[in-house]
């Protein structure tokens, strides 16, 4: 889409990694090399996309070099998280500013349904089971084609960006984490609890193992990490994060849909959510009441409950009295699918879910 843009198209250079085209480019020397080679004598504006640039080794090196020049535009992509590791951000850092990728909203995914939408409840459901990768609206919208991808798209992150970036030796056991955290999702637990559990399926694994494999997956942005904050002690917790997926159909490719597990992929989908519109969260913990979310970003802060439906007066108390024991004035907002909303006595407002994902303020 940049590229698109530019009205001088002259001086662009474009390096797909994932291409064999560009297979003789395979550390920062060759990447040097070869874009000082391609702009040599070039008089105006320059600019480099590099896509995938993490299959270079050291690649910061030669971005440094050429950005020192002075009279070069670069930009980068790269799909795992140690693109910017303590290394890399020394060499180039004050000098980038970094813009996170998701899959596609719930919004953007109507807009690719474009005329053949359904009315917008079979929309949201669609858009839980079959998740925001955009590739799938090219295919038949049917469960069987678009899993059979995702379970491609599970494959590729697994096999390539993590048993083969990282020497894994055990796959069967990173597919058995793997699977855990998945069947987890929005559920606080400790890496000891992942162990206990691989152990009672008869297989021998250390702690220190599941963190490894946990950090692997991390990387990858197939799976997200939280902390957990203390509201009334006002410190961040050190043990039992919850993990989302980064994208919802991933669970369902490969674990099935099922109706009972919705609660957590409600709560899935509004962590992305507020992960897209720039909020740092956390899980909040008041006493011994859990509160879903504390979002902030920059002097905002809002505090969120996530439900399936407000059905019975247990479900009502446990959402809502969470959120009434925090005496600032910070929004608060319990959110869920029930069509009938409005506020509480305390002020605490209750937002329906597709509302509060169509909602841009």
């Amino acid at each position: 889409m940049l590229k698109q843009d530019m009205e001088d198209r002259s001086g662009i250079l474009y390096i797909n990694k994932e291409s064999l085209d560009f297979e003789f480019i395979s550390d920062y020397k060759d990447l040097n090399r070869y874009v000082n080679k391609f702009f040599k004598g070039m008089k105006g504006k320059k600019y480099l996309f590099v896509d995938e640039i993490q299959e270079i080794d050291e690649w910061e090196k030669a971005i440094t070099s050429l950005f020192s020049k002075g009279n070069i535009d670069i930009y980068v992509t790269g799909s795992n998280a140690h693109l910017l590791s303590s290394e890399i951000a020394t060499l180039i850092s004050g000098r980038f500013i970094e813009f996170p990728v998701y899959t596609l909203s719930f919004e953007e995914f109507l807009l690719f349904r474009n005329d053949k939408k359904e009315d917008i409840e079979t929309e949201f459901l669609n858009y839980m089971k079959f998740g925001g990768f955009p590739a799938i609206h090219h295919f038949d919208f049917t469960e069987e084609v678009i899993y059979q991808y995702i379970n491609s798209l599970y494959s590729t992150i697994l096999l390539k960006d993590v048993i083969k970036r990282n020497n894994v030796r055990n796959v069967h056991l990173l597919e058995k984490i793997t699977l855990y955290i998945f069947d987890n999702v929005g559920n606080i637990f400790s890496a000891k609890k992942v162990s206990d559990f691989i152990k009672s399926q008869k297989m021998k694994v250390s702690i220190e193992t599941v963190q490894n494999y946990i950090s692997y997956l991390l990387s990858t942005f197939a799976v997200h990490k939280t902390s957990r904050y203390d509201i009334r002690g006002k410190r961040l917790l050190a043990l039992h994060e919850k993990y989302y997926i980064g994208d919802s159909s991933l669970k369902y490719a490969l674990l099935g849909y099922k109706e009972t597990a919705i609660s957590g992929m409600l709560e899935n989908i509004v962590f992305l959510e507020l992960k897209r519109r720039g909020f740092n969260i956390h899980v909040g913990k008041y006493d011994n009441k859990a509160i879903d979310f504390i979002a902030e970003k920059e002097n905002k802060k809002i505090y969120i409950q996530v439900a399936y439906l407000l059905a019975s007066p247990e479900t009502i108390e446990r959402e809502f009295s969470p959120l009434g024991r925090i005496k600032d004035n910070h929004p608060k907002y319990v959110v869920s699918m029930d069509k009938i909303v409005g506020y509480d006595a305390a002020g605490i407002q209750q937002i329906n879910l597709i509302d509060f994902l169509l909602n841009n303020e």
